[in-house]
């Protein structure tokens, strides 16, 4: 938006209202307020007089209600304006900072979609001295003094990179700087989307450049506006109603009473959501009543009816979908993100969930909806009266990945008074849990749910009014209070009505009311403050945040237009707490859990430790909450440190696994059981609303690692000539032994190029582990190989002597024999194995025979027969039940050489009579040759000769 279209808008947040002051920053989401910061200054009102600041500060012109300010030195600053009223204005005290900080990275990305990449273009700017264009963050090239800047500090030895937060990966640029800019190229991704730009520690004239948190996934497009379509919007006088996308909260749908608005930036940039005629009425296109955001569209709920607007049509959902034709009363979606998570008997979990007062569905990608529940249904697994009536009241996602909650209505006689319940149910164990919670509220009463971001299930629940806490699994419940009117909100915001809370990932809760007057509270704190008003009671407004974690506040205005605009609230908090001395329990919180989840396989174990360091005599400590299946061992160590008056404690936490899987009556059950997905809470031990981040919320999953998988080494796909072909082998060389050889195509996709050996070479496998960042480790464990047409014209060096077997060990003969009725590939695995190296197992027998099991260590080699080659496809799998969750196998492929190819007997025989029938043809027809020569001198007359003699 233009400085002109801002000005514009921003004369509407003054245009009328109660008086009020705000102050600005050159600096994207306040990140740098210190010192060397210009601090704009702003007045709505007409009874201003002048600004009033302490000795330490200098404002440009304090008769201007818009002004600059600035303060040589740090601290809290007093800053309020003098009005010529009997009215007093707020005083905010301002907590300029004496940092070091003075630089931003500006990056600007285009996307290839054609490869999957995208350039990341970076350059240097100073908040203080930038192009308009670098601080509305619409500029595509740097200015003149970024160009500069830039050039200075690469001089200086500046080299940005990108760093992912999720997979810790780093992206440098793909040459040196060039006018001005750095060019990064990056993957496309739907699961490593958060980034952080970084750079050398590099000092120009004593300031530094700040880290850059920014969100980068695959380009998501808005809905395109069409010319003749309609507008869509709620009911006239209406609060605004949004949603956005859990992982990606840029991406964002806004309904107003006029319009509905959609923008993939925050609303940088946005677009108009219409629908087509003739579909809706005219009360109807006016009637939305919640609307939801995912990858399939924007669904609209209007009386009672499904909609969905997407990049091509707009549809009325209802039987054709498997949802209700109408009576549905409530929409919603997923609030918290979590890319990964583990799935056990699911291949996917829901994106939405849709009910009526009797039905709950949930609704997957490509529009398939389920029914999962109703009340009859309810009320027999709760075991509750017939008689009764149960309705569904709301219903919420909860913080945990793949759980959902449903508030239930629950009366007898239902006159005046209902009990609100609550239940929960598990999408992946199909399971739904009572939890020990229960509500007397009177019979008109509707409750908001919000569930906390917490590890176990924490909650907020609002009425008009106030706000109903849940902390600690429900055990820890009360009415939020204020430092009066007993935590009524409505009666501090001059009787107007909550409007819509939001939480961030950081503990910091906001309450928004409908006149824009916002209290201000941290997770397990029990009492709110009213923050400073900044916003005019007439404008309507909504809080979300920002992908890089910051509050803000989308405005949208009778005029049809919509204006971001970015929310100080630790600066407002800081001010406000100031005034109330209330002091945060603790100094420093610090831990090592860099990642939202971790995944452990067998035998891994995972240690963290996180530290406070505090006040003598308070007695703080570090709280560890865990919420999930019982499938690891929690142990904490603790270390307790004194010094000059202050104390430290540093916990170590351990979760381990101590399940042994080898030869038990049911593996894949026990596997079964021991799996599954943690939730894990980690913060001090007392919080107050002046503390800064003061929890970590993470994931614990034990399974299979779906990024494993292993591979034989020195086989790859790129040192031979890539094509398939066929090749035949004979039935002696096939263990079924059919009555016809076998023609088999060589698939090189699967197969890869196979490894030429000499005949007279053994050959020892050795088996690599990899995921999606490269190699891990050679595997130590035994595994099994097989191939995978059925030769059985091989064999292994090493007999099961020679191995160390004390009974007969387990061979391919033996485990077919015992599993007839399965396939070849699954006759022998983790499940069913048993070692050899005990009296105690197994039984005696053949201790010659080719021990068929090989590990890193033992020797065991592949042995090729002497009298023919071949072509042989081996699959690998895993043998060792406790190396892994996973069924991890491999295809490697092998060509013998070297072998001179024994001779045909019955081509030999026929040789030889052909040979000799020559030579006895050659020996018979010289007899005759010769004879006839013989005849030819002995009868012919010697008087013919004599003649001749005396002719001459």
């Amino acid at each position: 938006m233009s400085a002109s279209g801002v000005a514009v808008l921003l004369s509407w947040l003054s245009c009328c209202g109660s008086a009020l002051w705000r102050y600005y920053s050159n600096s994207p989401n306040y990140d740098i307020f210190s010192t060397r910061s210009i601090i704009k200054l702003e007045y709505e009102g007409t009874l201003f007089s002048e600004w009033s600041a302490p000795a330490t500060c200098s404002i440009k012109n304090k008769r201007l209600p818009k002004t600059e300010l600035r303060c040589s030195s740090p601290g809290m600053h007093a800053i309020k304006p003098i009005v010529s009223g009997p009215d007093l204005e707020e005083e905010r005290y301002l907590s300029v900072d004496n940092s070091h900080i003075c630089f931003l990275w500006y990056y600007k990305t285009i996307s290839f979609v054609h490869n999957l990449t995208q350039i990341v273009v970076l350059w240097i700017y100073d908040p203080e001295n930038a192009d308009p264009s670098e601080l509305l963050w619409n500029a595509n090239e740097p200015s003149l003094n970024s160009i500069i800047l830039s050039k200075q500090l690469a001089a200086l030895g500046q080299m940005p990179f990108i760093y992912t937060i999720l997979k810790r990966k780093v992206y440098f640029p793909q040459e040196r700087i060039k006018d001005g800019k750095w060019y990064v190229s990056v993957p496309m991704t739907t699961r490593d989307v958060l980034k952080e730009v970084r750079g050398n520690q590099v000092a120009f004239q004593d300031c530094f450049i700040a880290n850059s948190l920014f969100l980068l996934t695959f380009p998501l497009l808005t809905i395109p506006e069409i010319p003749g379509f309609l507008p869509i919007s709620s009911p006239r006088g209406s609060q605004l109603i949004a949603n956005w996308a859990a992982c990606v909260p840029s991406f964002v749908v806004v309904v107003a009473d006029m319009e509905t608005f959609q923008t993939n930036d925050s609303f940088h940039t946005w677009t108009r959501i219409r629908v087509p005629p003739n579909i809706l009425t005219e009360d109807e296109r006016h009637n939305v009543s919640d609307v939801t955001l995912s990858r399939d569209g924007i669904f609209f709920l209007i009386n009672g009816i499904l909609y969905l607007k997407n990049y091509k049509t707009f549809t009325r959902l209802g039987s054709n979908a498997n949802l209700p034709d109408g009576g549905i009363i409530g929409i919603t979606s997923r609030k918290w993100c979590w890319i990964n998570y583990l799935l056990k008997d699911k291949e996917r979990r829901s994106n939405m969930a849709i009910w009526t007062e009797n039905e709950v569905y949930l609704g997957y990608a490509r529009l398939k909806f389920v029914k999962i529940v109703t009340t009859e249904k309810l009320k027999g697994l709760l075991h509750m009266s017939p008689t009764a009536t149960l309705t569904i009241h709301n219903v919420e996602y909860t913080g945990h990945p793949l759980e959902l909650a449903l508030l239930l209505n629950y009366c007898i006689i239902c006159n005046t008074s209902k009990t609100i319940y609550l239940v929960i149910h598990n999408e992946d164990t199909v399971q739904w849990v009572f939890q020990d919670f229960a509500l007397n509220v009177s019979i008109d009463t509707f409750l908001i749910p919000y569930f906390l971001y917490s590890a176990m299930p924490e909650l907020l629940l609002w009425d008009k009014h106030r706000i109903y806490y849940y902390y600690h699994n429900f055990t820890d419940t009360g009415v939020l209070q204020t430092t009066t009117e007993f935590g009524n909100l409505s009666r501090l915001s001059q009787n107007s009505i909550i409007h819509n809370v939001l939480m961030d990932y950081y503990g910091n809760i906001v309450v928004k009311m409908e006149n824009n007057v916002m209290f201000y509270f941290k997770i397990k704190i029990k009492d709110a403050i009213k923050l400073h008003l900044w916003t005019n009671s007439t404008v309507k407004s909504l809080i979300s945040f920002k992908p890089s974690g910051n509050m803000y506040l989308i405005y949208v205005f009778e005029n049809g237009e919509v204006y971001p605009e970015e929310y100080p609230l630790q600066l407002e908090a800081q001010s406000i707490t100031f005034k109330t001395k209330e002091k945060c329990p603790y100094m420093a919180f610090h831990n090592d859990i860099f990642h939202f989840s971790y995944l452990l396989d067998k035998g891994q174990n995972l240690s963290l430790w996180a530290q406070i360091v505090y006040p003598e005599n308070i007695g703080l400590y570090i709280v560890v909450e865990s919420y999930g299946p019982k499938i690891l061992e929690i142990k904490d160590q603790i270390q307790y440190e004194i010094a000059l008056g202050h104390c430290s404690k540093t916990t170590t936490i351990t979760f381990s696994q101590n399940i042994n899987y080898e030869a038990v009556d049911d593996y894949f059950k026990l596997q079964y059981e021991n799996t599954g997905l943690l939730l894990v809470h980690v913060r001090p031990s007392e919080l107050a609303k002046t503390c800064p981040i003061s929890q970590k919320v993470f994931q614990i999953s034990v399974g299979c690692d779906a990024s494993k998988f292993i591979a034989v080494k020195g086989f790859t796909k790129k040192e031979c000539l890539q094509h398939d072909f066929f090749y035949i082998i004979e039935q002696s060389y096939l263990r079924d032994r059919p009555s016809k050889p076998l023609r088999v195509k060589y698939n090189w996709d699967k197969y890869g190029c196979p490894l030429k050996v000499d005949f007279r070479e053994k050959f020892h496998p050795l088996v690599q582990l990899y995921n999606d960042n490269g190699y891990v480790e050679d595997v130590e464990v035994n595994f099994i190989v097989w191939e995978i047409h059925g030769r059985d014209d091989y064999s292994f060096n090493n007999t099961m002597k020679k191995s160390g077997c004390l009974n007969e060990a387990q061979t391919w003969n033996s485990m077919i024999e015992l599993n007839k009725h399965l396939p070849l590939e699954e006759v022998w695995g983790p499940e069913n194995y048993k070692h050899c190296f005990s009296y105690a197992i197994g039984k005696p027998g053949d201790l010659t025979q080719p021990y068929e099991i090989i590990n890193k260590s033992n020797y065991n080699h592949l042995v090729w027969p002497l009298d023919h080659s071949g072509m042989y496809v081996f699959r690998v799998k895993i043998l060792d039940p406790n190396y892994s969750f996973c069924n991890l196998t491999t295809i490697f492929a092998i060509e013998t050489f070297g072998v001179i190819p024994s001779p045909n007997a019955y081509m030999v025989a026929a040789f030889l009579f052909l040979l000799m029938l020559l030579f006895f043809s050659t020996l018979i027809l010289s007899y005759f040759h010769y004879m006839r020569i013989y005849k030819k001198h002995i009868y012919e007359p010697l008087h013919k000769s004599k003649r001749k003699k005396k002719k001459n």
